[in-house]
């Protein structure tokens, strides 16, 4: 299992060389997927990590949370200008990340956060923002660059909690079948199982031959609806692969 926040601590410093590095950003160019632009996708960026940040505040002072707060964030940055959402989005997204890194160890241990299903602990949580913000990231920096991936620390860190993803993601159709998976950089072997209406990955080794290699961050990319024909490595073979894109068409 990886520790998520040093992780996290670089997919923010990752997105601010995204955003610092461009000579002239345009905030209305599209990002990926192209119905966002790159200023839409930040504000989700930073109203999400205001929210996050309150609802962790929340749990560790044993509050509970304001059922009004969400909505008056993506209001408050709804209104904002383009250019405004990009850099806010940078300064709440640090922010974030500081009150997770500043929280001491003893109430770490203790953390516990339950959203929709998911029952999370401390690295779980942390999990969860950094496939967001990473995920999101991505969809900035593609649009800047069309040979962005997913380092392979993030993919790595997200893949140990994609399981979470595959359930309330994929879709079956029907479909009863095992799709053995192996992952390069980092290496991982798991299974996508298929049944009925429900997906499910698991964690297991493989011998010889399997169905879909593919580089650790094309297969999260895959499972987060972001793998097609312009941003798939050359070398995956393609009927599993287009099966695969069809069950797992994003959020």
């Amino acid at each position: 299992m990886t520790d998520k926040l040093p992780v996290l601590r670089t997919s923010v410093q990752h997105l601010q060389t995204v955003i610092n590095s461009v000579e002239v950003l345009v905030p209305d160019t599209s990002a990926y997927p192209t119905e966002w632009t790159i200023a839409d996708t930040m504000s989700h960026i930073g109203s999400g990590a205001v929210i996050l940040k309150r609802r962790f505040e929340d749990v560790v002072a044993g509050h509970d949370a304001d059922a009004s707060f969400n909505q008056s964030v993506w209001d408050e940055w709804n209104a904002k200008a383009p250019a405004d959402q990009v850099r806010d989005a940078l300064v709440a997204d640090e922010a974030l990340l500081l009150a997770l890194e500043n929280l001491p160890d003893d109430q770490r241990a203790t953390f516990h956060f339950v959203m929709g299903p998911f029952n999370l602990d401390f690295d779980g949580f942390v999990g969860i923002r950094l496939s967001e913000q990473a995920l999101h990231t991505w969809d900035v920096e593609v649009a800047i660059d069309t040979t962005a991936t997913l380092s392979s620390d993030v993919a790595g860190a997200i893949l140990d909690g994609l399981g979470r993803i595959v359930s309330s993601a994929g879709k079956a159709n029907g479909q009863t079948k095992e799709v053995r998976v192996r992952t390069t950089d980092p290496s991982r072997d798991l299974t996508l199982e298929f049944t009925g209406e429900s997906v499910s990955l698991v964690d297991e080794s493989h011998d010889g031959d399997v169905d879909l290699e593919l580089p650790a961050d094309a297969f999260v990319r895959l499972v987060y609806g972001r793998l097609d024909a312009e941003n798939s490595p050359t070398n995956i073979s393609e009927p599993p692969l287009d099966e695969l894109t069809k069950a797992f068409p994003g959020f």
